[in-house]
């Protein structure tokens, strides 16, 4: 889909809590948007380094995963698309399964696939 500018999902907004998230976000238009809470950059300002040197059982993850599951649900429920690739420099293999976890989750049973479409 293409509107009057391009289209940019990382400027979604998704929930932030704030009491369990403090950090005000990193994006210059936003803040708190998917991009100002999920980016590199966000990581970096929120924990003080950068997330490649974070270790796998650091807090962060587990917010990271929070965020991009949020992000994910709301193209799945507007778009219903059969697959959504993720990548960028802040996915890490741990993240798949919390991300895909999460997701679950928060459809909660909206989203149900036939058999021969679940492989996809």
């Amino acid at each position: 889909m293409h509107g009057l500018v391009h289209p940019e999902i990382g400027h979604m907004r998704i929930p932030h809590d704030r009491q369990a998230d403090p950090f005000a976000g990193a994006c210059p238009y936003h803040g708190d948007c998917f991009e100002g809470l999920a980016c590199g950059p966000a990581i970096q300002q929120r924990w003080g380094q950068p997330g490649q040197t974070l270790p796998d059982e650091h807090p962060a993850w587990e917010l990271e995963s929070h965020y991009i599951a949020l992000a994910l649900v709301n193209l799945i429920v507007c778009y219903s698309p059969q697959r959504i690739v993720i990548g960028g420099g802040v996915m890490r293999d741990l993240l798949f399964p919390q991300v895909r976890r999460k997701v679950q989750q928060l459809l909660n049973g909206y989203v149900s696939v036939s058999a021969d479409h679940s492989s996809h």
